[in-house]
């Protein structure tokens, strides 16, 4: 997957950089609607070459950057880190986003220090992708094992919901909205794609989401609401 789309702008609500890099894979690999951890490799050096070529477009326009990997940032090399931290520090970021899945959020409280140590504030962003345990757990296969939404973000600081899947309705999608909006600093939003497994996106709550829940959070500034799972503009064919 070399021939991706890695880096990218953001312009809009929370403008900032981002890069899409490679690591060793998702550790969790159980969610059922989830395929990205494909985009991995177990040989660390052509990781890490792969990721600081990427790196080396940041200028640091906005002194905020975030880095995803279709994993968690633990699944990143140690060489990639280093290089995440030179690149913070010769670009003046100041603020770095990563994603961690709930079973590395142990590791969370390590990451933070080692970028404050460097003056920078670390953003992290969990996949809760809904509120409702039950589905979480028994549909999606998420791996968060408790249900209290104040649990869940003493360690995080932004979620990722999931919309656009059969037997979600109008009510459920606003309260996730406005759960994970009372507990983090920022909502993303992502609406199910087609993609290699078998739970599949719902156009009746997918039009369901566009007509009654989008238009009450397009203009809300801690609100991202991706359509496609390209539209951070990471992720596409480069070709």
């Amino acid at each position: 997957m070399e021939d991706m789309i890695r880096y990218s702008v953001i312009t809009e609500k929370n403008p900032r950089e981002i890069v899409l890099l490679r690591g060793f894979g998702c550790a969790w690999k159980k969610c059922t609607f989830c395929d990205y951890h494909l985009d991995c490799s177990p040989d660390a050096a052509e990781n890490f070459a792969l990721n600081r070529s990427v790196l080396s477009e940041v200028t640091g326009q906005y002194a905020r950057l975030e880095v995803i990997n279709s994993g968690s940032f633990c699944d990143l090399d140690q060489d990639t880190m280093r290089e995440i931290e030179q690149v913070c520090a010769q670009k003046g970021i100041r603020d770095l986003h990563f994603e961690c899945h709930w079973m590395h959020r142990k590791e969370i409280p390590a990451l933070r220090a080692r970028f404050a140590a460097l003056g920078i504030q670390t953003h992290i962003k969990i996949g809760v992708e809904t509120f409702d345990r039950t589905y979480r757990e028994d549909i999606l296969h998420k791996g968060i094992g408790v249900s209290d939404p104040a649990v869940i973000s003493e360690l995080f600081d932004e979620c990722c919901l999931l919309f656009g899947l059969n037997g979600q309705t109008a009510a459920s999608m606003r309260n996730d909205v406005e759960t994970g909006l009372a507990h983090f600093d920022r909502v993303c939003i992502n609406i199910m794609v087609e993609n290699t497994t078998p739970i599949h996106p719902d156009p009746q709550v997918i039009a369901e989401f566009c007509q009654e829940i989008a238009p009450l959070y397009q203009d809300n500034p801690r609100v991202d609401i991706l359509m496609e799972n390209t539209d951070f503009g990471v992720g596409g064919s480069a070709q």
